[in-house]
């Protein structure tokens, strides 16, 4: 058996190298040429947990390649990038081309697994692509929508141990694709039709991104009645059916941040609820940078100078170097760009980013005058500053560190 992935990215080659792992032949695709000589070289570096080593060893046992053009193989893997427009609308370009490049590849009985998240009905339209242009192929190739649902930072574990849903186009199809993912699939595989795996990955996401908009909202609450916001939610998270998360700058990352717009755009009249908690989200950030300039102005008033702020953490998430969509680097990029401040930016899961210049610990603890946690990083909790440095929290950083 052979197994072709199409996108390389932080999805699809950690799914290529556990499939790998496991004995199956594969080959991973990808129009980056540069990742692609990375991968083969044996040298690509990452911070996921376990990637790595397990990548270095399937490549080296050359149960992985990887190329820049697709090839024959007996299923077929669509994992690349959905994003969204400047109008918020979900493009699945990227998936389109995917599908169409390896449609002259196919034959009777291969099995194609769409990974990426899609519009609902994406799936049907896919395979009407694929059999428009393959009239041979109809009823004789089979497809399925299978979610990923995985943390950044672990990965490879939650490939391996969480429960998937695999929906098909029909039932032999979602039936082939749950006997393939039991190859290294521990979590049990749940069976379902694709329009409702497509909807149940939008579902998710949404969902928590109407819980973390709720916490955001009761965040600004509590500031407006002097309430420390931690002790709040400590103390209304002991009713026994109450669980609020922790707020914090905004929501970033690829999904949770992304994916609400795809029910939004599909739905415009029945998604108020999931809209007002997408726009509550991005307005947290922009209310975290009022409450900064306000302690600019303040200390600027104080001391005839403008601070220097150090803002701590720019990934979406604790302990992640992921910076994609994340509002702590927005915040540090306005900061930087916009304010007649000095800004130190500590990022200690970077070692560069493409835009700031990161500064470390001690550079911070020398030299700042406004302390912001925007990630609470374990590598910040034992941070002691003077009693002079002004902090706020952002993050419930703090906490950790009781």
């Amino acid at each position: 058996m052979k197994a072709l992935f199409v996108g390389l990215g932080y999805i699809g080659l950690p799914t290529a190298t556990i499939v790998a792992k496991k004995g199956i032949e594969v080959i991973g695709v990808d129009t980056n040429a540069d990742l692609v000589a990375q991968i083969n070289s044996e040298n690509f570096q990452t911070s996921e947990y376990q990637l790595q080593d397990m990548l270095a060893e399937v490549v080296r046992n050359k149960k992985l390649i990887a190329k820049t053009t697709p090839e024959e193989a007996d299923v077929f893997f669509i994992v690349v990038p959905t994003p969204i427009n400047q109008e918020n609308k979900p493009d699945i370009s990227i998936v389109k081309e995917a599908i169409e490049s390896i449609i002259p590849f196919l034959k009777s009985g291969d099995l194609i697994i769409i990974e990426s998240t899609v519009s609902q009905s994406t799936t049907n339209s896919m395979a009407n692509l694929i059999f428009n242009k393959r009239p041979d192929l109809n009823d004789s190739v089979f497809i399925s929508y299978c979610p990923e649902r995985v943390l950044p930072g672990n990965i490879i574990y939650e490939l391996e141990n969480n429960d998937r849903v695999v929906g098909g186009i029909n039932k032999e199809s979602a039936s082939r694709a749950k006997e393939f993912y039991r190859k290294f699939v521990k979590g049990s595989i749940h069976e379902t039709d694709s329009r409702t795996a497509e909807l149940c990955k939008l579902t998710e996401n949404a969902y928590r991104d109407v819980q973390i908009a709720f916490a955001n909202e009761l965040s600004i609450i509590a500031n407006k009645s002097n309430v420390d916001i931690w002790e709040l939610i400590d103390l209304a998270n002991k009713h026994p059916r109450i669980n609020i998360l922790n707020p914090g700058c905004g929501v970033g990352g690829h999904c949770i941040a992304v994916d609400p717009w795809f029910l939004i755009s599909d739905f415009p009249e029945h998604t108020q609820l999931i809209l007002t908690a997408r726009e509550r989200n991005l307005d947290k950030t922009k209310w975290c940078l009022n409450q900064i300039k306000y302690e600019i102005e303040l200390f600027r008033s104080k001391h005839d100078r403008y601070p220097i702020i150090a803002c701590m953490g720019i990934a979406y998430k604790e302990n992640s170097d992921d910076t994609r969509e994340s509002p702590a680097k927005l915040i540090a990029n306005e900061l930087t760009l916009n304010s007649q401040c000095e800004v130190l930016t500590c990022e200690p899961n970077l070692t560069q980013d493409d835009i700031l210049e990161l500064s470390n610990l001690d550079d911070v603890s020398k030299k700042a005058d406004l302390i912001l946690w925007l990630v609470a990083h374990d590598e910040f909790v034992d941070f002691n500053q003077s009693a002079e440095i002004k902090e706020i929290d952002f993050c419930g950083l703090r906490l950790k560190s009781k």
